[in-house]
């Protein structure tokens, strides 16, 4: 058996896979000797029948079999011993040339090669945000959390900052949802207007256009679909039900131990600065996945190198679960060249970097999020061996062992991106981050 390789150009080869007789005859021979033995054939003792009959009938099947079976091993034996970085697999090229009526066979693939190429992640300097919690943000959720562990009062007239309990109907759209909202989300002043003063039992026609500050709103409260909300220009009734003001809660200890446990703050401005400490820890995981996908951008426009295009589109038109067209094929490699783009890169720069994940790491962190969550449940600290016995399950699990080491892999990657990719660090308000980061 001999196996070559020809360099079509930087991205293509070709492997020739030469078989001879001797390399599998040996192979053949004994597969059928066994049939032989186990074969039941009218007018024949089992073990009895000849071996022309057993070759007549089962020797190309065999012989397809075991050539098949020296082909694929060679192949992959020859790709890692040569160490080729492939992309895909490869794929046949005169598969229907080959003569099963001769002694020897001579199979050619086509590769696609891997492009070489430099990661310089340093090319384009990065926004890094950091969103801090500023003084409005804190006012706004200390009054909310106050609302919410406050009093409920009746009422029967609406007045500013109370709540509305009713019924939105219209024809048009098929409405009918019950919901409750305060006036301070109504912004549109026509609407405000018509609400103030409105009482228990009246039904107010509202126009939603410009009602809400956010068209998600139409959603949440009109209950209509993600499609409709955008935009959504509409006469709407609303039946009030109920009528309700909420007595904010007294700034006291008693306040401030159901929302922390006892001692934990004792004055409005612990509270304001607890607040602060746990909205921007909640923040750095959306500046952290802004950076992450600003830094991936970046990395695809800026790091250029070619890939064997055709080869692959023949790949993915043939690789399926169903052969795909050239057309299909063709527009699913534009979806996904982005996506291989990247892939290599990060492939790059995790090889080059040594960014991986060991299997004490996985344990690790699994021990971590485990205590996390005995910890909601008031157990604050279970034994290593509780851990250790929790933690094997865990790891026995496949799905979730790839769940955990994707999300190590992309801590370990952001942190690199962090210490090397170049930064410009800006502090920002959560209001003004979501404007500028996605609108």
């Amino acid at each position: 058996m001999n196996i070559t390789k020809k360099d079509i150009d930087t991205l293509n080869a070709v492997v020739t896979v030469d078989i001879k007789k001797e390399d599998y005859s040996d192979k053949v021979q004994s597969v059928l000797n066994n049939y032989r033995k186990t074969a039941n054939i009218p007018g024949f003792r089992k073990g009895h029948v000849p071996m022309g009959m057993v070759q007549k009938q089962y020797g190309k099947a065999v012989l397809v079999e075991e050539v098949n079976k020296i082909l694929q091993d060679s192949l992959h034996n020859f790709l890692t011993e040569e160490k080729l970085d492939v992309l895909g697999n490869p794929l046949p090229k005169n598969e229907m040339e080959i003569d099963w009526n001769t002694d020897d066979f001579s199979f050619e693939f086509d590769l696609g090669l891997s492009p070489k190429f430099d990661v310089d992640v340093k090319a384009k300097t990065i926004t890094n945000y950091k969103i801090v919690a500023d003084d409005k943000m804190l006012d706004n959720q200390v009054k909310t959390i106050r609302k919410q562990y406050g009093k409920l009062i009746s009422k029967k007239e609406v007045a500013k900052e109370d709540e509305i309990t009713g019924t939105f109907t219209s024809s048009e759209k098929n409405i009918e949802n019950k919901a409750t909202l305060s006036t301070e989300v109504v912004k549109g002043k026509k609407q405000l207007s018509a609400l103030l003063g409105a009482k228990v039992g009246d039904t107010v026609t509202l126009k939603t256009k410009g009602m809400f500050g956010d068209d998600h709103d139409n959603q949440k409260y009109l209950g209509v679909e993600h499609e409709d909300a955008h935009g959504l220009d509409i006469e709407v009734s609303l039946k009030i039900e109920e009528v309700n003001k909420r007595e904010l809660a007294d700034m006291n200890q008693e306040f401030f131990d159901k929302l922390f446990g006892e001692g934990v703050v004792s004055s409005e401005a612990e509270l304001k600065a607890k607040i602060k400490e746990d909205a921007e820890k909640q923040f750095e995981q959306q500046s952290d996945q802004k950076l992450l996908n600003d830094v991936v951008e970046s990395l695809i426009d800026n790091t250029k190198f070619e890939l064997p295009g055709a080869f692959l589109q023949r790949w993915i038109q043939m690789s399926g679960e169903k052969p795909l067209t050239e057309e299909e094929a063709k527009a699913e490699y534009e979806r996904s060249e982005k996506g291989l783009r990247y892939q290599l890169i990060e492939g790059k720069i995790r090889n080059e970097n040594k960014i991986q994940v060991t299997f004490d790491e996985l344990k690790a962190h699994s021990r971590e999020m485990i205590k996390g969550q005995m910890a909601q449940f008031g157990q604050m600290n279970p034994s290593d061996e509780e851990l250790d016995n929790i933690a094997s399950r865990i790891l026995s699990n496949e799905e979730e062992v790839k769940r955990i080491s994707e999300q190590l892999n992309t801590n370990k990657l952001l942190q690199f991106f962090k210490e090397n990719a170049k930064l410009k660090t800006k502090e920002i308000t959560y209001e003004k981050f979501i404007k500028e980061a996605y609108e």
